[in-house]
């Protein structure tokens, strides 16, 4: 039994088949999916298919490359969402300096502003870090985000970041790149976190895993994520599929 942490099935590349992509990888073993937003109207198709798949779950955010185009009343629009019971977490927010698509001041402003709305509604966050490292921290220490806790997903720091995140009550989500040819670093995150402190994700439809790589992701391929991370901490597929399911359940409060 797989949770998939994180992945977009409103995406414009499920158009076509979306509801047979949700069957198929619930039957393949996939039983927990938490669907993350990138804006508002993204954040509306996701609590759609959560009340459409009992399994599917949402989180609500702006994304940093859209906090330009966000409204003036987004934290508004957000705090609203979560009156839905299946809206479990506040995400993805954060910084992208890799593509830098938006001002650096602006897409720290909205991830405070939306760490504070987290904080007052006792929501974990889902945190998008690219080549934002050290902004990244800093906003979390300095915005108190440990007193919501979260995830920093599609982890891609070092050991030593791996260890101030985890010393801010946060947890690490690894996906498919675990499963590249350059992937030393990540392994080396991946033995360093303690077992009550990893989830996995797909961030489908992005991110495929070897063997798939390129291809459109779906959560069907999390097995050969958690087979890697299997090899690696030398566990059984069993052990790390309920090892992260328990987390993930933990971390976004599914009962």
């Amino acid at each position: 039994m797989f949770f998939d942490s994180h992945a977009h099935y409103y995406d414009e590349q499920y158009n076509a088949d979306r509801n047979e992509v949700l069957k198929k990888v619930y039957d393949s073993g996939v039983k927990y999916i938490l669907s993350a937003s990138s804006d508002v109207a993204s954040a509306i198709e996701n609590i759609s298919l959560a009340r459409q798949f009992d399994f599917v779950y949402a989180a609500v955010g702006i994304h940093p490359h859209n906090v330009i185009d966000a409204d003036n009343d987004f934290i508004s629009a957000l705090a609203d969402f979560t009156a839905f019971p299946k809206v479990v977490a506040i995400g993805e927010i954060g910084l992208d300096y890799f593509y830098d698509n938006t001002p650096r001041e602006a897409q720290k402003i909205a991830f405070a502003r939306q760490i504070c709305m987290a904080v007052e509604l006792k929501l974990p966050i889902i945190v998008h870090d690219r080549d934002a490292h050290e902004d990244t921290l800093a906003i979390l220490k300095n915005e108190n985000a440990r007193k919501a806790g979260g995830v920093l997903h599609c982890f891609s720091g070092s050991v030593e970041m791996a260890r101030e995140v985890l010393n801010n009550n946060f947890y690490i989500s690894v996906g498919g790149p675990v499963t590249f040819k350059n992937a030393k670093k990540l392994i080396d995150v991946v033995k360093y976190v303690p077992d009550d402190r990893l989830i996995i994700e797909t961030d489908c439809p992005y991110l495929a895993p070897e063997p798939f790589r390129g291809k459109r992701n779906d959560s069907g391929y999390i097995s050969f994520i958690a087979k890697k991370i299997a090899e690696i901490k030398d566990r059984t597929l069993d052990e790390i599929a309920q090892i992260t399911t328990a987390n993930a359940k933990r971390l976004f409060n599914i009962d």
